[in-house]
């Protein structure tokens, strides 16, 4: 077993501790009666109502609701920003001429434009994948943008030696160079994603999604115990989906992570 795998391994397991001693403090303060159980129900329970849910077709649908427009614009936002970075980066008029408007956007908080979009598109899918798409653009921009300027010199100059125009520059150098900024940009902007597609959600209050489950929650009898159930959906959620980006981050860009593997096999076997 490497010494990466072995850090991985304690990572999981120290993750694993600190969840259980999470547990182990919510369900310790409600069961002694220090929080009232309206405010804070035991942990146990939540747990339970949570694992209930995953039976319950109404709920699932709602899930499925949210993931669509999780997805959509989580794609929408990587289809705009990835060109948009490459052409930032690597043509400086145009990063020049569309600076001050990136500058007076990306400030803009997205759960405050939710009035405004929702007055032009009405509060529906159109709302909240277009709310997604406008938050999750800018870590992958950037992102883009930066490893553009990490991306060798030299490279682009012995290609350029040989002929090779720009376009070739781009596909062969700049963008391989680039994929893992802009895969670390997606992992990113999937967690910002998944914020704004509940988040919006929950500001509508009608229609179906996990959002519209922990708003209508609040009035029902068991409404916090129902409430941190749908966090902890939300919350399982966006664990998978950066376990599976991380993943698939170390699979594709492992090259970038350990630059001389050869080097350190030789080093190793040395007596």
């Amino acid at each position: 077993m490497t010494r990466r795998e072995v850090s991985r391994r304690q990572e999981f397991l120290l993750g694993l501790l600190g969840a259980a001693a999470a547990f182990g403090i919510c369900e310790a303060l409600s069961r002694a009666g220090i929080v009232r159980r309206t405010y804070l129900p035991p942990a146990s329970e939540v747990l339970v109502r949570a694992a209930r849910l995953a039976g319950d077709p109404a709920f699932l649908d709602g899930v499925g609701v949210t993931l669509r427009a999780w997805a959509l614009g989580l794609g929408l936002a990587c289809a705009l920003a990835v060109p948009l970075g490459l052409l930032l980066g690597t043509v400086p008029v145009v990063e020049a001429a569309a600076r001050a408007v990136i500058e007076f956007l990306r400030p803009l908080p997205s759960v405050a434009l939710i009035p405004l979009v929702s007055l032009l598109l009405g509060a529906g899918t159109e709302t909240e994948v277009t709310l997604i798409t406008y938050a999750s653009l800018w870590p992958v921009l950037f992102n883009t943008v930066y490893g553009l300027g990490e991306t060798d010199p030299l490279a682009r100059d012995t290609l350029r030696a040989f002929g090779f125009g720009r376009l070739a520059v781009l596909l062969r150098v700049d963008l391989p160079a680039t994929a893992p900024f802009i895969a670390a940009g997606v992992r990113i902007s999937a967690a910002v994603a998944l914020i704004l597609a509940v988040a919006s959600e929950i500001l509508a209050g009608f229609g179906q999604g996990l959002g519209i489950f922990i708003a209508q929650a609040q009035t029902g009898t068991d409404g916090t115990r129902d409430v941190l159930a749908g966090v902890v959906w939300a919350g399982v959620i966006g664990l998978v989906v950066n376990g599976v980006l991380v993943g698939t981050e170390r699979r594709l860009f492992a090259w970038a992570r350990d630059p001389h593997p050869q080097a350190g096999k030789s080093q190793r076997s040395r007596p």
